[in-house]
């Protein structure tokens, strides 16, 4: 901490000696500057005179100590004024003069709820929240040190969007994209996946790691089939996840073609097969392929495959070491006459249907009216993606963000960052009075 810091702390503890703290809080949102100044000076005549009594009656007390997070919304003018002294002193190199900031990664402040900068500042302090620079530049500051600079940047002017988030196109259904992508399998699988040709295996029922997973195998030659590979020498990542994800929301269905073997025989046998496949041939494990209502004739042709070693997987070519010809075509015949079931997965939100989750808590497009929660209009976008993605990671904890962001994947967050850095701020004003 620097001399000057020193000094500010040290005028500002001796003034919090001799007033008390106390203040009026009014709110409203998407007052210009200028409006909240003239309300602030009249506020300040108006308080002036009123006098002893006047003033005791329009000052709410001091939250107890349970409320001590609510404490930056009860500050004075003078705290607002210190606030801005501390800020020019330690905030202001990286978060802008007036909290707007042009760094990138760091947020902006201006217009930021008072209470949620009062408890980030104090988890920074503390050291819950690891970051070297804002725990150095906090450490020693008081806790009403804290309250000042926090109230301080509430009363700014939020920041606005314009040259802060460029437009950008929406991003697809990856549904819907999925859907189209597919078109070119349809021929040999099946329009929505189920099978009607011998030797084809079903694409429904499958989880879609297993299924990007067995297309990148063909696309890499792990798996022979000279087809599969030319169809999908061309077909990228986004678009394998895309179809992968078309046929795991597909109804699942029996493939509609014969079978040899004994099913009942295929059931004894394939007691082996129950620990990563299923008993019934639904997997519970998104890495093992279900193979309930699968297309025996592909079983068949895998299980070959395994066990002459053109699949290289050591498991499946342990198990399948022992399996006669006759075992080979009785599991699949076995699995083929399982009923296979839907994975568990969802169709995935839209950035429009996401953020009306994040609305509830943040408010409508993401201006928050409660002083706990922050805002998230007019944010810096790439600081959003990368506060969304260490919420997924867990590298920063909150209960109710880990429920939320746990399931969102990179697309969302995308889209979710540039849909709240869109968004028009409206400030939340507090107007302080003076303390008794």
């Amino acid at each position: 901490m620097n001399k000057q810091q020193q000094g500010i702390m040290q005028d500002q503890n001796d003034r919090n000696g001799r007033t008390g703290r106390a203040a009026g809080v009014r709110a409203a949102a998407g007052w210009p500057r200028a409006g909240r100044v003239a309300l602030l000076a009249g506020a300040l005549a108006a308080m002036a005179c009123l006098g002893g009594a006047g003033r005791a009656s329009a000052q709410p007390p001091m939250p107890p100590a349970a409320a001590d997070d609510l404490r930056p919304i009860y500050a004075t003018a003078l705290d607002v004024a210190d606030g801005r002294r501390l800020a020019e002193a330690s905030c202001a190199r990286c978060h802008g003069p007036d909290g707007i900031s042009s760094t990138p990664g760091v947020p902006h402040l201006a217009g930021q709820r008072a209470a949620y900068l009062y408890r980030e500042l104090r988890a920074y302090q503390s050291g819950a929240r690891g970051d070297d620079n804002m725990n150095g530049m906090v450490k020693f500051l008081s806790s009403d040190a804290l309250v000042q600079v926090s109230a301080f940047y509430a009363s700014l002017d939020p920041p606005q969007p314009a040259g802060n988030a460029p437009a950008v196109p929406a991003a697809p259904d990856p549904a819907e994209a999925g859907k189209a992508a597919a078109a070119a399998c349809a021929g040999c699988h099946g329009e929505d996946g189920v099978s009607k040709t011998p030797g084809i295996p079903n694409l429904t029922g499958l989880e879609p790691q297993y299924l990007v997973a067995a297309m990148k195998a063909y696309k890499s030659g792990q798996r022979k089939s000279d087809v599969m590979k030319a169809m999908l020498a061309t077909v990228d990542g986004a678009r394998l996840d895309n179809i992968a994800l078309h046929y795991a929301l597909q109804k699942p269905d029996r493939a509609q073609t014969p079978a040899q073997g004994d099913a009942a025989a295929g059931k004894a046998a394939a007691t082996a097969c129950a620990g990563c496949h299923g008993a019934q041939g639904v997997s519970g494990n998104p890495a093992s392929p279900s193979l309930a209502g699968q297309d025996a004739q592909a079983l068949t042709a895998a299980l070959h495959a395994y066990k002459d070693g053109s699949r290289d997987d050591p498991t499946m070519k342990g198990i399948v070491a022992a399996f006669s010809e006759a075992a080979v075509k009785d599991v699949a015949a076995f699995y083929a006459a399982q009923q296979p079931a839907a994975p568990n997965v969802r169709k995935p939100l839209t950035t429009v249907e996401w953020a009306e989750r994040c609305d509830r808590c943040h408010g409508v497009n993401g201006s928050s009216t409660d002083p706990r929660v922050p805002a998230l209009a007019g944010q810096r976008v790439g600081y959003l993606e990368r506060v969304l993605r260490a919420y997924k990671a867990g590298s920063r904890t909150s209960p109710e963000m880990a429920a939320m962001s746990g399931v969102l994947s990179d697309a969302a967050i995308d889209g979710l960052a540039a849909h709240y850095a869109r968004q028009k701020a409206r400030a939340v004003v507090y107007v302080p009075v003076p303390a008794r």
